[in-house]
């Protein structure tokens, strides 16, 4: 487990060759397990987008209903992350509409920003695949070890930790693609150089990253 997070580190870009950009979303509903059919909806309207180098896309917020469906606010937003050069072909998607099962969102022109140096970053969901195959072995302790290897091999000293659920135990969480279910949990990195930090935002760890994993994001208490 983490402590809160303590400073962010000074608010001017750091030079980076990886650009976020954030669309704003127009609709009324959305799939609160969204993942797989939002990348499939991305895929078939924007072909050249499905096999992009770099691309990673973050899950879409809102107001949960408990009966799989999200409620669109206005901060809603869909926020992906690419290297500066394929800016291009990603901002086709401004003033397309994605329709998935009979339900439509809009996306209207990106805030485009460079990312940002931030002490302590959290990911809402990292998966690492268990070298067994196996769910029930990809247990708190294993994952730790895992995303401790992972960051290592980029180059990054940090501290990793697994954030309580409302249970004050770890942060178990899945994602679901068709039938199958995908194991991992939340994350949180601190102590991050600034350096470090973009570089973490920019890779992420672990896979499935254009389905909402290993996208960090700065920590705050609330997030």
């Amino acid at each position: 487990m983490l402590a809160q997070p303590s400073n962010q580190f000074a608010s001017a870009p750091m030079p980076s060759s990886y650009i976020e950009l954030h669309f704003p979303t127009r609709g009324r509903t959305w799939f609160a397990d969204q993942n797989h059919r939002l990348l499939g909806a991305i895929a078939k309207q924007h072909p050249t987008l499905h096999h992009l180098e770099g691309l990673a896309i973050n899950t879409i917020s809102g107001i949960p209903d408990k009966q799989g469906n999200i409620e669109l606010t206005k901060r809603s937003r869909l926020s992906l992350r690419c290297p500066s050069q394929s800016l291009l072909p990603v901002l086709t998607l401004a003033g397309t509409t994605l329709t998935i099962d009979g339900r439509s969102l809009s996306l209207e022109d990106p805030k485009i920003r460079p990312l940002r140096p931030v002490s302590e970053l959290k990911a809402r969901l990292v998966t690492i695949k268990h070298p067994s195959g196996k769910f029930k072995n990809v247990t708190p302790e294993w994952f730790l070890g895992a995303c401790n290897r992972q960051l290592q091999a980029l180059g990054i000293e940090a501290s990793v930790g697994i954030p309580a659920d409302e249970k004050e135990e770890p942060a178990r969480k899945t994602l679901r693609i068709k039938r199958q279910t995908i194991v991992g949990y939340s994350v949180i990195v601190a102590n991050l150089l600034p350096k470090d930090s973009v570089l973490l935002q920019a890779k992420g760890i672990g896979g499935k990253r254009r389905m909402g994993c290993g996208y960090f994001v700065p920590f705050r208490l609330n997030g």
